[in-house]
């Protein structure tokens, strides 16, 4: 049996149809009220529970093998953003805590390519490329930080948790959706006049949700593998989109200083409404380095699928116009 966090999210649902499709028993941990779109036609055991109530962390463990502790805290702005820390870093520690009372055999917790370095020269980072706290940009990327150095601690303790550092995932059942997927649904609805000179490393959400599987198997306690694919500008992959949805490319580029003000203004107007800007500052900051990494290691040492980034997009923009999130389709 594997317990499996974040089941109804993007990559989590990926992780447990990849599971069942390999014939293993799976069961969830699923919070009071949460929407279980993904879940659907999927035979698991679910069980009811919170990254912050321990005793639901042990009840919800006992008698698993694995874990894969996919759920995570994922935005970008929060009106609280001490909400970020209580599910990020002690969900996480609670979670750490669960396993080891329930002498699981292996765990894979996932961290995301936003606690990584930076590569200053252009090329992609990699997971030795040196970081610290302070190079985190926005309270979720100090949150997977600090939750990231609490797995790290519990592996040379002796806890058997692989690390893995998921890129930018693309595809279908993005629920929420996630912020790429936010930007690949503001593409579809016209809603991207400009564009900023920026970049990520794109991957299909199959192959990482398959990143998962891998580490469990081959990966080494307390090492990180990064599941990416390829460097991609943001222009190049509005261009794909446009190839792909028949929509217009955006042609203006925005400098980053007028990104800036637009998000400085956005935000500042959250505090307000309580809802999320349209642009957050972080967002904005974030924008002015290109996300690129060297995903080689998990190629090399877990057999990491690369498949089509632009198959990948293509099915993400399927699902999307399918479930109705795109005007007029």
């Amino acid at each position: 049996m594997d317990l499996v966090t974040g089941a109804t999210g993007f990559v989590g649902s990926h992780v447990v149809s990849q599971l069942l499709a390999r014939g293993e028993k799976v069961r969830v941990l699923v919070r009071p009220g949460s929407p279980a779109k993904n879940l659907q036609g999927m035979e698991v055991e679910r069980f009811q529970g919170d990254l912050t109530d321990l005793g639901s962390l042990k009840a919800a463990m006992a008698g698993c093998r694995g874990v894969y502790h996919v759920a995570a805290d994922y935005r970008l702005w929060a009106p609280d953003p001490s909400a970020l820390y209580r599910n990020n870093v002690v969900g996480t520690r609670n979670m750490l805590e669960a396993a080891r009372e329930a002498k699981v055999e292996r765990m894979v917790y996932t961290s995301t390519v936003g606690a990584l370095g930076h590569a200053h020269d252009g090329c992609g980072a990699d997971e030795e490329t040196p970081v610290s706290l302070h190079d985190m940009i926005g309270h979720y990327k100090r949150s997977k930080f600090l939750a990231e150095a609490e797995v790290t601690a519990a592996a040379r303790a002796g806890l058997p948790v692989v690390i893995v550092n998921p890129s930018t995932p693309v595809g279908s059942r993005d629920v929420k959706p996630t912020p790429t997927g936010r930007m690949i649904v503001d593409f579809l609805n016209g809603r991207m006049p400009a564009y900023v000179e920026t970049g990520l490393n794109l991957i299909d959400v199959e192959d990482v949700a398959a990143g998962h599987l891998l580490a469990m198997e081959k990966g080494q306690p307390g090492r990180r593998y990064i599941l990416g694919h390829r460097n991609l500008s943001l222009k190049e992959i509005l261009e794909m989109l446009s190839k792909i949805s028949g929509r217009p490319a955006p042609t203006v580029r925005l400098p980053h200083a007028v990104a800036l003000g637009v998000a400085a203004v956005s935000t500042l107007g959250s505090l307000v409404t309580r809802r999320p800007p349209l642009v957050s500052w972080e967002s904005a900051r974030m924008s002015k380095r290109k996300m690129f990494f060297n995903s080689d290691k998990a190629v090399r040492d877990l057999g990491l699928p690369q498949g089509s980034v632009e198959e990948a997009l293509s099915k993400a923009v399927f699902w999307f116009r399918k479930n109705g999130y795109v005007r007029g389709d």
